[in-house]
């Protein structure tokens, strides 16, 4: 292997994986509704988040700060899936990229509002998209190590402040068609709320173990997408590039006896119709076991993988093989491949 990190669990199961959904729609038409002015005078068609994006509409939360009432709901929504009591919990991980604050961590409020003990290790990942699976990886290690039995990985996200800002910062009429299409990947956010119980392998057989993965860095690419509260800056056309090439980098070099080709299901980070089918032709997959969230959920950030894993889940059947990958802003990929 010449640029991939290997690694590979032993006595790591997922046992629950649920989501919590933003009661707020937002669709791509009130969008275009509100920059109507805008699309006039740059002389742009309405309809491009759907055409180009594949995004119907996204949502949002009541009020901000919500999100982490949507991460804390979906953790207890995960510990009663797989019977596991708040008391047993060794380890909550919050992987967000949403913060209403430097301090404290996002993980403290959740870990309090779940009743966690006091002996319950918790702080935050931040990876971009790719947080979950970070946490998911984490959590396998640290329950292989033997040094907690279960885990739980939660996110929750909020994109209304950078949706509220993105609309005013387009709204300048300095703006040209180049600093529109800039922050064009903006609008694509979605929020959301997401959480994964995992635990111990000899303890749960029938539970879904996490088996192997990998990871690879592109880190020249970390001014590529750049955003906060205030706006997000992508350039796209080299995202999307660039992104594609590390994933197929890391791809390409994977054992072929991992039999990753042939797998059930991929459930991708969702950031587009673009993205998603140029990663299906480039590796030569099926789009047919690719399910997609992102055209009514947009881009859910971190929360978008575990939210569509959980959407897919009661379509899976024991022995079936999922492969979780993404890549986040930076760049990173990662990949994350789960026995049913």
């Amino acid at each position: 292997m010449q640029g991939n990190a290997i690694f590979r669990h032993s006595n790591a199961s997922l046992l629950s994986v649920t989501e919590v959904l933003a009661p707020v729609t937002v669709t791509s038409e009130q969008i275009d509704e509100e920059l109507a002015p805008v699309l006039r005078r740059l002389r742009l068609p309405r309809g491009l988040l759907q055409r180009v994006a594949g995004v119907n509409e996204r949502r949002n939360w009541l009020q901000p700060g919500h999100f982490q009432d949507g991460a804390a709901q979906a953790g207890r929504l995960a510990l009663e899936q797989a019977g596991v009591r708040p008391g047993q919990v060794g380890l909550m991980v919050n992987t967000s990229v949403t913060r209403e604050t430097l301090e404290p961590s996002v993980a403290v409020r959740i870990h309090h509002e779940l009743g966690l003990p006091t002996s319950a290790t918790n702080f935050d990942i931040t990876n971009a998209c790719l947080g979950f699976v970070n946490g998911l990886s984490l959590a396998a290690s640290l329950i292989d190590a033997g040094q907690v039995d279960y885990a739980v990985v939660v996110a929750g996200e909020d994109s209304g402040k950078v949706q509220q800002a993105t609309l005013q910062n387009l709204k300048d009429e300095a703006v040209d068609r180049s600093s529109f299409m800039e922050q064009f990947a903006s609008l694509t956010l979605g929020s959301g709320a997401a959480a994964a119980v995992v635990g111990r392998t000899d303890l749960h057989p029938e539970g879904h173990r996490i088996v192997r993965g990998i990871t690879r860095a592109g880190t020249d690419h970390h001014d590529l997408c750049v955003g906060d509260h205030k706006g997000m800056f992508t350039d796209s056309t080299a995202l999307l590039k660039d992104g594609l090439e590390l994933v197929m980098d890391a791809w390409n070099e994977v054992p072929a006896d991992w039999g990753w080709a042939s797998m059930d299901r991929y459930v991708t980070h969702q950031v587009s119709r673009l993205h998603t089918d140029s990663m299906t032709e480039a590796a030569g997959l099926d789009p047919e076991r690719f399910p997609v969230t992102f055209p009514a959920l947009g881009n859910v950030g971190p929360a978008s993988l575990p939210i569509t894993l959980a959407r897919e889940a009661a379509s899976l059947a024991a022995g079936d093989r999922v492969l979780c990958m993404g890549v986040g802003s930076g760049l990173n990929t990662a990949m994350l491949e789960i026995a049913w």
